[in-house]
């Protein structure tokens, strides 16, 4: 279960990311509510998770999840561009992190 929860909260990590990349100085009220929201979300799920699994890798899973996807979205939106070594370097993230999960 925790890994489960850590999954689900490194993607509210890229939630509030990219919604705070979206606030403009925190100025923008439904952006901000999205941030605030995500990111209690994605602590509380993070800590959670920490329970059962070890504070670093935890930690590490979880920036990984909310990295890569706060890039892909970028990318797929458009709001960032696509490149072959860009989506070779996210895959080189994704394999580290599923590497953390298969040592434990």
């Amino acid at each position: 279960m925790a890994w489960i929860v850590l999954v689900v909260s490194g993607l509210l990590e890229a939630v509030w990311a990219t919604a705070l990349g979206r606030t403009q100085g925190l100025s923008k009220l439904a952006p901000v509510v999205v941030f605030a929201v995500a990111v209690v979300a994605s602590m509380v799920g993070l800590g959670y998770a920490m329970r059962d699994l070890p504070t670093g890798t935890a930690y590490a899973v979880w920036v990984g999840i909310g990295a890569v996807g706060t890039v892909a979205y970028a990318m797929l939106t458009g709001d960032e561009p696509f490149t072959a070594v860009k989506a070779l370097l996210l895959g080189g993230i994704v394999v580290c992190v599923v590497g953390l999960k298969l040592v434990e």
